[in-house]
């Protein structure tokens, strides 16, 4: 199977199945010296680790991160990270009735289809699950970025009908309730509505935006390697996510260029812009404001209520989804697009330390000066 590894500078191969002994996944690229533990990774997984609210599965997975190598000390050494977390509550047992028969919004038929074979314990590779991998590698990313001032916060925009406005955030409120949602009080009536889908065997999906604060302008490229091109294709490989805008997005389509332009303006002779109507993105490139963008994901696809789908052979039959799963996938899917996107940048920045040969030269001189030896040649 390819398509398993992200990134061109900064490097990362996911493993594992929902099911199977364990996931993981390999960091290559990460520079040397970063400091680096268990517990930088940890804080990561167990923002979404499942069994932490009456809105995600009951699964009960510590999905406790062990590092197998590429740290010495405390710190990277340059080499390839390995990041292992074990399966230890699986239930393979509840998808038994699942066999030969195609659950709908999954990718059972799909697989089926290409490989002519599938693991239908929790879908295996195409699990959720597989996430953990992204966010153990992010997790990494994100404290790359922390180190040269950039931030990356996701948050939850909406979930179903019930959205905050911007001029409405509040991003004390985050982590103070369960659905990661900035603003109180429409946290408190989401919940309402969950419980609701919940009552009626169902499932709800909303939206995540996410805002990369710190980033100077001048990342990214301006054919293929844009960097909300990026940033689009690592969000939407995210299983459940089946939208995505950056800045305005859709909106931008029934404005005028007049008001959709961001003016230029200047301050002490330091350039900014008066909007960020292009969500932080010019031309592919990073123009120095904050870089905006927001996913849309789905209803969590596997539902206890009864639904028509076919077996294998196409014969029709009703299918009952056994097991444990979230009523709504976005609170835990909040930290997901958030590791995507802090490996996003972090390859962008990589890529964009070769584009100018004043980089290039200052990189050489730093070596001569740090080099072991240096003093000695002086």
């Amino acid at each position: 199977m390819s398509g398993s590894i992200y990134g061109r500078y900064f490097q990362i191969s996911t493993w594992g199945e929902s099911h199977g002994k364990g996931i993981g996944v390999v960091v290559d690229g990460c520079p040397a010296g970063l400091p680096l533990s268990e517990e930088d990774i940890q804080c990561y997984l167990d923002r979404r680790k499942p069994g932490q609210s009456r809105f995600t599965t009951a699964r009960r997975e510590g999905d406790a991160a062990e590092i197998l190598s590429g740290v010495f000390e405390g710190r990277t050494t340059g080499t390839p990270i390995s990041v292992l977390v074990r399966n230890t509550d699986q239930r393979s047992h509840d998808y038994s009735n699942i066999m030969d028969c195609y659950r709908p919004g999954h990718a059972d038929y799909t697989f089926d289809a290409k490989y002519g074979f599938r693991d239908y314990r929790g879908g295996g590779r195409s699990s959720g699950r597989e996430t953990i991998g992204r966010v153990a590698a992010g997790a990494i990313a994100a404290k790359i970025l922390r180190e040269l001032g950039i931030k990356v916060q996701a948050y939850t925009k909406a979930i179903g009908p019930f959205s905050v406005e911007e001029q409405d955030y509040d991003f004390s409120q985050t982590g103070k309730n369960p659905l990661c949602m900035p603003h109180a009080g429409l946290a408190e009536e989401a919940e309402k509505y969950l419980e609701e889908c919940i009552r009626s065997q169902d499932s709800a999906g909303g939206i995540i935006e996410c805002r990369i604060t710190g980033l100077p302008a001048g990342i990214g490229d301006p054919v293929f390697e844009k960097l909300d091109a990026s940033l689009a294709k690592a969000v939407l490989s995210i299983g459940a996510v089946k939208g995505f805008e950056i800045g305005d997005g859709f909106v931008a389509a029934r404005a005028k260029g007049s008001t959709n332009n961001d003016v230029f303006r200047s301050r002490n002779g330091q350039i900014y812009k008066a909007s960020n109507h292009a969500g932080g993105v010019l031309g592919g490139i990073s123009d120095g404001s904050p870089v905006v963008f927001r996913a849309a994901v789905k209803p969590t696809s596997s539902i206890s209520r009864e639904q028509l789908t076919t077996d294998r052979e196409g014969r029709e039959t009703t299918l009952t989804v056994k097991g444990r799963h979230d009523p709504v996938i976005v609170p835990r899917a909040v930290v997901v697009v958030e590791a995507m996107a802090a490996l996003t940048v972090v390859d962008a920045l990589f890529a964009g330390m070769t584009a100018r040969m004043d980089s290039v030269a200052a990189f050489c001189q730093d070596l001569r000066q740090t080099s072991p030896g240096s003093a000695l040649r002086k």
